[in-house]
């Protein structure tokens, strides 16, 4: 019930602007005739949004939680949206795609190279011939610079949420402690939920080292959701990977 009212908050407080810049990016390298699927999909946001927009796309995630709130909003949107239940690093099952999408730096939710190098194998492996994988992960100046203090607090009648970020145990690896406070009428109080949620990422150099390890031949990697070139203090890297 706790990571239910967690899913469902996540999904209240993420910022719209962040998934229609997604959705842009993705657009520039995406054709209509394209089978899409969106890797951590979460609560489906942008899948719904290629979806509407004429794409043929599936959702793929760990969480049934994540997915059942994906389901609602595919309903709400009238769109057709398959939807699976399962790890990053196994898609055995699935078909083969034109274009895999991961945004959110969700490869950076895995815990080390080895397990990044088999999510990057199985997105190469369930990529049809000249496919592409898609993603964006925070880059090392976002862990060991921006994060570390960082804190955010969001309040209104029902609720209130904090955000606070510290160094992670490893080379670039972030901790988040998310707190949230909900308004409980029968209790007539408040009750606390917590959840710590562990990031890890790895200099330019690693990643396309890993990448090519899993068959990557062409990687293009920019800043600003495409729009700019890389620099030392890019907060977020994003990958555009030719099978």
């Amino acid at each position: 019930m706790i990571y239910t009212t967690f899913a469902k908050l996540y999904d209240e407080l993420m910022d719209p602007e962040m998934y229609e810049q997604w959705f842009l990016f993705a657009k520039k390298h995406l054709s209509l005739d394209d089978h899409i699927l969106e890797l951590a999909c979460g609560s489906g946001r942008l899948a719904v949004m290629l979806a509407q927009a004429g794409y043929q796309v599936e959702g793929f995630d760990l969480s049934d939680e994540m997915l059942a709130l994906a389901a609602n909003h595919a309903d709400d949107a009238q769109v057709n949206l398959p939807l699976y239940q399962g790890d990053m690093c196994d898609l055995s099952g699935l078909a083969k795609y034109d274009k895999i999408t991961c945004f959110a730096d969700s490869f950076c939710y895995l815990p080390d190279q080895n397990t990044l190098k088999k999510a990057f194998k199985q997105a190469f492996d369930h990529l049809n011939d000249q496919g592409q994988l898609l993603f964006d992960v925070i880059t090392p100046f976002q862990t060991d610079t921006v994060y570390p203090g960082y804190m955010y607090n969001y309040t209104d009648e029902k609720q209130a949420f904090v955000w606070t970020s510290y160094e992670g145990a490893f080379e670039h690896s972030v901790e988040h402690e998310l707190t949230f406070f909900i308004w409980n009428p029968q209790l007539n109080a408040y009750e606390r939920l917590e959840e710590l949620h562990h990031e890890r990422t790895y200099v330019l150099k690693e990643y396309m080292s890993l990448l090519a390890e899993a068959g990557f031949k062409q990687v293009k990697v920019s800043a600003a959701f495409g729009q700019q070139e890389i620099k030392a203090d890019t907060t977020r890297w994003f990958f555009v990977c030719q099978k």
